[in-house]
């Protein structure tokens, strides 16, 4: 079936995405980039590539096509299928809890559980059970900051903070530089190239946010195209998946004030870490899909005085 075959046949949205469900399927794609099915996975390439709400396809599934709009369509499914490329790749954005980024090769895909945590405690009736007062957050810092997503989110959060955001691809500053335009919160946030908290000698926060690589050498062996496509620097984390989680605990009082404290992403090491750290009060966070993905840690905890 050629191009000009699909967009003749094909017409509406319902058959677009029943079309891209069928070669998704065959050709067994990997998920795990804001989807985790074939169904999911194209209904946010549809929507997103014609510009319609991400998390509403029903209304629009009977729509009528234009012509352009059809071999767009085509084209991307077809995209999608022959590089394994993720689709927020291919539409060149990515959401968090309905806030959009920028994204493209330079940086991983955004998906961190970090900010549905944020959304969460930040957005529910009763206020954050942990986190600080965001009206007296003055200061907050985001360690392997990568397209710059909860740096931005931290300025929107904290609106009376400086928001630092730090990380050693120059490439995926870039990226961060553009999103932070987009949100108009340059006025907050300060990009800086550096390695952990390299960049910041002599600086202290209420808040240390960090989602730094946390993939251990044998997953990175076993990852699907999908994932490779990504910056090999943005997911490894070492042997045990832990080599910078480590260096960011050891490091962190340094750089918080008394009163502060750490939220961090580490995937699936609690074990290694509880084990290894057995006299750090950890308080790990349920999100949608994880319980012990994500810890809060207060500065006293730490050892800060």
């Amino acid at each position: 079936m050629t191009q000009d075959d699909i967009t003749t046949e094909l017409v509406t949205l319902r058959d677009y995405w029943r079309y891209a469900i069928s070669r998704f399927n065959a050709a067994e794609l990997s998920y795990g980039h804001g989807t985790t099915t074939a169904s999911d996975d194209a209904a946010f390439l549809l929507l997103d590539t014609l510009d319609l709400p991400i998390d509403a396809l029903d209304p629009f599934l009977d729509a009528r096509l234009l012509p352009a709009e059809r071999k767009l369509l085509a084209e991307r499914i077809e995209t999608r299928v022959t590089t394994r490329k993720p689709s927020a790749y291919i539409t060149g954005r990515s959401y968090i809890q309905g806030v959009r980024f920028h994204v493209d090769e330079r940086v991983i895909v955004p998906r961190s559980h970090i900010g549905e945590i944020l959304f969460a405690e930040y957005l529910g009736e009763n206020g954050s059970s942990f986190l600080p007062d965001p009206m007296a957050v003055e200061s907050a810092v985001d360690i392997c900051t990568g397209s710059g997503c909860l740096a931005v989110l931290a300025a929107k959060f904290f609106p009376h903070a400086r928001v630092d955001a730090v990380d050693l691809s120059a490439d995926a500053l870039e990226v961060a530089a553009l999103n932070v335009a987009e949100h108009d919160v340059a006025g907050q946030v300060t990009l800086l190239e550096g390695n952990l908290f390299a960049p910041l000698e002599g600086r202290t926060y209420d808040l240390i946010i960090t989602n730094p690589p946390y993939v251990d050498h044998e997953a990175l062996e076993g990852y699907p195209p999908e994932f490779r496509a990504e910056p090999e620097m943005a997911h490894d984390g070492g042997v045990d998946g832990l080599d910078l989680v480590r260096r960011i605990l050891n490091d962190a009082p340094a750089f918080l004030n008394p009163d502060g404290g750490m939220i961090c992403e580490i995937g699936s090491g609690r074990e290694i870490l509880e084990e290894e750290f057995p006299h750090l009060d950890f308080v790990w966070l349920e999100t949608a899909e994880s319980q012990d993905a994500v810890f809060w840690i207060s500065a006293e905890a730490l050892g800060v005085s």
